[in-house]
């Protein structure tokens, strides 16, 4: 199948702008409904197999005019719903097709600190898409307004333009917060409270800030430098950024609120604990935890073998168990990594997959061969300790479990050898138990979630969480609309209004 290059995507895009300029505007509803959802112009397949380099290129501009069209400018605005921070969907939009993006980007930056970020990387489809009456119309939530890919392109225009202005920070009060964590949620938080006048210092483990926007997410989905630039804000604003410090061992929570003189404490440090199949043989060596293989490549650059002080386990065959972003990102790692076969085994069908659509496309075309109904049963080493094999189950789907999906049955008798020399396990992470066991009285269920109220307040007075650490394994953009609350929370109880 051809691979229809940025130029050509933006030709057919131009064209159908010309007839519609020759003919009558507005667009009645029928009219927009009829215009084609525009693809997202990529770099191509085979060459991108080796490249860290964005594999999503952005709309041109005839596409993003074009796609702002097929919006209906719903008065009911269903995607405002959809969204976790509620950016005005249809303003932003319209403001697109009238061709004003700085008005676009100022309506969206009202609710949200990381558009461009975003734009790459939130699950649109399963959340301000998905409520788009355009897709519903035509039956379709892939056919629905590509709300993320709009929102993508005036963020990045703003940025590549150096029109992204620093925001006003007012008169000093004399509050202290500490941010633990400096991911999406503490970003948000940062920014929010900074914004009000209090001095923030942000509190984060590895020795770069950013969380899993920096150490999970590979840079062919999200460039670090947009990453960077956010936190490069952050600090233009005022706030301090402490790396290589452990909240729980270099220094204890309720320290920073009782001796260090922190007026309240935001905890954002994620769900960083992975979790493991607890089969045979998952201590030998060449079985990783996506989160050690992405870390590795991304947050210490593993793949830039020249250079990197990093290293990263050589493999020719992979196998990946899991079907989310967590396992695509992990597949399309190894392939660029250099494996030879990257296989990809997830014990449901395809149409159960986490994983976005667009992420399972992008690692189909680029090699990953994805193996449906499949388990690990135990992964199989040499005398050395080394891996040679992974010894798989069929299944077969029951009824539905908790979740809503069909159970996956296994298949007795079905056992089979796969040869393989790395295993990356991608099933999921738990919340990092440190800040629990090291912090009288905080609050956490049976999943080492920490309980927050309607507020995102813990059980101890001026202690807010929110993000990975109370949602468990989320989005960004929700991680976001968590810190979002618990930042207006934290700014009125500084000011002295009600929690």
């Amino acid at each position: 199948m051809s691979h229809p290059t940025r130029t050509q995507l933006e030709q057919a895009a131009q064209a159908q702008l010309d007839a519609l300029k020759a003919g009558q505007e507005p667009l009645k509803p029928r009219e927009r409904l009829a215009l084609p959802a525009q693809e997202m112009p990529t770099r191509d397949p085979i060459a991108r197999r080796k490249s860290m380099q964005e594999v999503a290129l952005g709309y041109t501009e005839a596409q993003v005019r074009l796609e702002a069209r097929r919006c209906l400018q719903c008065r009911n605005a269903p995607c405002v719903q959809g969204c976790p921070v509620r950016i005005e969907i249809p303003a932003f939009i319209q403001a697109i097709s009238d061709g004003n993006d700085a008005e676009a980007i100022a309506i969206i930056r009202r609710a949200s600190l990381l558009p461009a970020v975003c734009g790459r990387v939130c699950p649109q489809e399963s959340q301000c898409q998905l409520p788009c009456t355009v897709g519903k119309s035509l039956k379709d939530v892939g056919k629905a307004v590509m709300i993320g890919r709009l929102e993508r392109y005036v963020a990045d225009l703003e940025r590549e333009s150096g029109a992204l202005a620093t925001p006003a920070v007012k008169s000093p009060t004399g509050k202290r917060v500490a941010v633990i964590g400096s991911g999406p949620a503490g970003i948000t938080v940062a920014a929010d409270v900074r914004r009000e006048g209090h001095e923030v210092v942000m509190f984060e483990a590895f020795h770069k800030p950013g969380g899993v926007l920096m150490y999970g997410i590979p840079e062919f989905r999200l460039p670090k430098a947009i990453v960077q630039q956010e936190i490069e804000t952050l600090r233009a604003m005022g706030v301090r950024i402490e790396t290589n410090f452990v909240v729980g061992r270099t220094r204890k929570l309720l320290d920073l609120l009782e001796k260090d003189g922190f007026d309240a404490a935001f905890i954002g440090s994620g769900a960083g604990l992975p979790n493991f199949m607890n089969i045979p043989g998952e201590n030998l060596v060449g079985v990783f935890s996506a989160n050690e293989y992405l870390t590795r490549a991304n947050l210490m650059r593993a793949y830039d073998k020249g250079r990197a002080e990093t290293p990263i386990y050589p493999s020719r065959r992979v196998a990946v168990l899991g079907g989310g972003n967590v396992a695509m990102d992990s597949a399309r790692m190894a392939v660029r990594l250099g494996a030879e076969e990257v296989h990809l085994i997830y014990r449901r069908t395809e149409a159960e997959m986490p994983a976005r659509v667009e992420e399972v496309g992008h690692a189909k075309e680029e090699g990953v061969i994805f193996h449906m109904l499949e388990n690990a049963k135990r992964v199989v080493g040499d005398e050395y300790g080394r891996v040679t094999g992974l010894e798989c189950l069929c299944y077969e789907l029951g009824a539905p479990d908790k979740s809503g999906r069909p159970r996956p049955v296994e298949i007795a008798g079905s056992e089979f050898m796969r040869e393989v020399d790395t295993v990356i396990v991608a099933i999921g992470n738990s919340s990092n138990p440190l800040i629990r066991q090291t912090t009288a009285g905080l609050e956490t269920d049976k999943r080492g979630n920490i309980v927050v109220d309607a507020d995102g307040q813990t059980s101890i007075p001026g202690v807010y969480a929110g993000g990975d650490i109370v949602l468990g394994a989320a989005t960004v953009i929700l991680a976001m609309g968590e810190g979002r609350r618990a930042a207006a929370a934290i700014n009125r109880r500084l000011a002295g209004g009600t929690l």
